[in-house]
């Protein structure tokens, strides 16, 4: 990339695209995970995401953040030159990823503004959502703070971190907070210093952090400048840093690949959460009341479609007689029958069919397990 190609203090995106989305499986399958599906009519999550950060960052400085096996993927869907890919030869979670993002954008603007998204959210309130990412470059702009945004909770989910700003004082489940320790406030937009973030907790746990106040789900959205979170993993992660300088290094020599390839094999597989936001004095985080869902399992698939008189969510051809509270999907043709169900989950694809009761959404992941393990090949006894 080229040096000072543009204005300093821009803006980037940097949209990560590498999650597996085992939990939506069999839709979600590694060769096509979630990010990828077009789930509704809008288009897949992934394209769906980058039109969402159009409106504050300009197409050519939207860059996806993938493992190599999605490169097809990715373009097939996207029409961005390929310097706008950044590549991550193998999984690290998502520190690596975004110190690689962070070294590449400094060759451009060291102290440009960097937006990080998940490329796997559903946004309803989008005009919201940017108010308050507009107001989180803002801050971040301006001053050295890791700026995240937290989804205000309307439920004691158990699947989410959680994000403490303090106690609040306020009834559980209420919109718009307030009290914690305020940091600042502009158009009705506010902005909290962190106290801790929290891993995610048992159902107690949960119920206690929203009947106190103070409490949201960690979004995993992230706004900083360039040269702040740099400094910032300089300071908590050494070796991840001494990589990035040694990719630096090679940004524009014929080896870069084989020098990003090495560099990663020698990292441990940490989340910028646990390598830095956990351990920073510089984090703030926004109230969002966004409509957000990052659509993690199947039984939260009312962020995308409306559910019938009988509180089903279908998708696919349906005869139901005494069926409610449940889910059929089918990308199939066929129909789906159903008598005397409450509360559970049917996926039909071409590959596998998935039953079972909604209340165990999150385990779809073990069957996930079960499926690699039996495919492992098996030792031959001599």
């Amino acid at each position: 990339m080229e040096k000072n190609a543009h204005k300093c203090g821009g803006r980037f995106a940097v949209i990560m695209a590498g999650g597996r989305g085992e939990r939506l499986w069999p839709l979600s399958i590694p060769e096509r995970p979630k990010q990828f599906l077009k789930l509704s009519e809008e288009g897949t999550m992934l394209q769906q995401t980058v039109e969402r950060i159009l409106a504050l960052v300009p197409k050519e400085e939207i860059y996806i953040a993938i493992p190599e096996r999605f490169k097809k993927l990715t373009f097939d869907q996207l029409d961005l030159p390929a310097e706008n890919l950044i590549v991550e030869p193998v999984g690290r979670n998502t520190a690596p990823c975004i110190g690689l993002a962070a070294i590449m954008l400094e060759a451009k603007d060291p102290h440009g503004v960097m937006v990080v998204l998940p490329a796997d959210h559903v946004i309803k309130k989008r005009e919201r959502f940017l108010e308050i990412l507009k107001r989180a470059i803002e801050v971040a702009k301006t001053g050295n703070y890791l700026v995240t945004l937290g989804i205000v909770p309307d439920h004691p989910a158990t699947g989410y971190g959680y994000i403490h700003c303090g106690p609040h004082g306020i009834s559980p489940y209420q919109v718009i907070p307030q009290g914690g320790e305020l940091f600042g406030e502009n158009d009705g937009i506010e902005v909290y210093r962190v106290q801790r973030f929290t891993e995610k907790p048992s159902e107690n746990t949960a119920e206690r952090f929203l009947s106190e106040g103070g409490y949201y789900w960690n979004s995993g959205m992230f706004i900083w400048r360039v040269d702040v979170i740099l400094a910032e993993i300089e300071q908590r992660m050494p070796q991840l840093y001494a990589g990035l300088q040694e990719i630096k290094e090679h940004l524009d020599k014929p080896d870069r690949d084989i020098v990003i390839r090495k560099v990663y094999q020698e990292q441990e597989p940490i989340s910028i959460d646990y390598g830095v936001m956990e351990r920073s004095s510089r984090a703030l985080m926004i109230p969002a009341d966004i409509g957000w869902s990052d659509v993690g399992d199947w039984s939260a698939l009312d962020a995308l479609f409306e559910k019938d008189e009988n509180e089903n969510i279908v998708q696919a051809n349906h005869l139901a007689i005494d069926t409610i509270n449940s889910v059929v999907y089918s990308t199939q043709d066929r129909p789906v029958a159903t008598i005397g169900l409450d509360n559970i989950v049917i996926i039909e694809t071409e590959e596998a069919l998935l039953v079972m009761d909604k209340a165990r959404a999150q385990e779809v992941r073990e069957i996930v397990k079960k499926i690699k393990k039996d495919k492992q090949p098996k030792s031959m006894s001599p």
